[in-house]
C-alpha cells in the first residue's frame, strides 16, 4: 500500500475530511482539499516534514504512513524476498498452512526482528484473549514502536522523570555554565 493510500485509509478512520486534514497540516483553506487529494491518489509524494506533520495530525507514527509499497501481489511478494535476503524469513507449512518464519541465527537483524514479531504476536494474543480491546491494539500498532514494552530502545523516561533530574541537578547545571 502506498503513503497516499495510508494517508486515506487514516484520514476516513478518523472521520476527517480532506480539506479539514488539510487546514490542520497548514495548507491554505481554499486549497487544502485538493493539494490532500494530490497525496492520497499518489500524484504527489509527500516530503518527510509533511509526512511528519500528517502523522501527527492523524495519531500515527510516520512510520505507519511511509512503508513500503506493496499494493500489488507481485510488490508484494519481492518484499518478503527482501525479508528472506536480509532477515532469514523462511517460507514453510505447518498442519496444511502456508507459514512464514525467521531464522534467527541469519543474525543479529533477524534475532531483531524476531523480537519485534514476538511483541506484536504478544499483543495479537491480548486482543483473542480480551485482555485489550481492538482499538489499543491498533494504537499499539499504529505508534509502534512507542508503546512496545518490550524493547529496551523503545522505552523513552518520562517527563515527569526528566523535570525531576533537571530539578536535581540544577545547582550542578549552574556551575556548569
Amino acid at each position: 500500500m502506498a503513503i497516499g493510500e495510508r494517508i486515506h485509509f487514516f484520514r476516513l478512520m478518523r472521520g476527517m475530511t480532506q480539506k479539514y486534514l488539510g487546514t490542520a497540516v497548514g495548507f491554505p483553506e481554499r486549497s487544502a482539499d485538493v493539494r490532500l487529494a494530490q497525496y492520497e491518489t499518489g500524484s504527489r509524494k509527500p516530503k518527510a516534514d509533511l509526512t511528519a506533520a500528517l502523522a501527527q495530525v492523524l495519531d500515527v507514527s510516520p512510520q505507519a504512513l511511509d512503508i513500503p509499497d506493496i499494493d500489488s501481489y507481485i510488490g508484494l511478494m519481492h518484499t518478503l524476498f527482501t525479508l528472506e535476503d536480509i532477515y532469514g524469513l523462511t517460507v514453510s507449512e505447518a498442519d496444511g498452512e502456508v507459514c512464514l518464519k525467521v531464522n534467527k541465527a541469519k543474525g543479529k537483524d533477524a534475532a531483531e526482528l524476531l523480537k519485534m514479531l514476538y511483541a506484536w504476536k504478544e499483543q495479537a494474543d491480548k486482543l483473542n484473549a480480551e485482555e485489550i480491546d481492538k482499538e489499543q491494539y491498533d494504537q499499539w500498532r499504529y505508534h509502534y514502536p512507542k508503546y512496545d514494552a518490550t524493547q529496551l530502545w523503545a522505552k523513552v523516561p518520562s517527563q515527569e522523570l526528566s523535570d525531576t533530574l533537571v530539578e536535581a541537578f540544577q545547582d550542578k547545571l549552574k556551575k556548569d555554565e
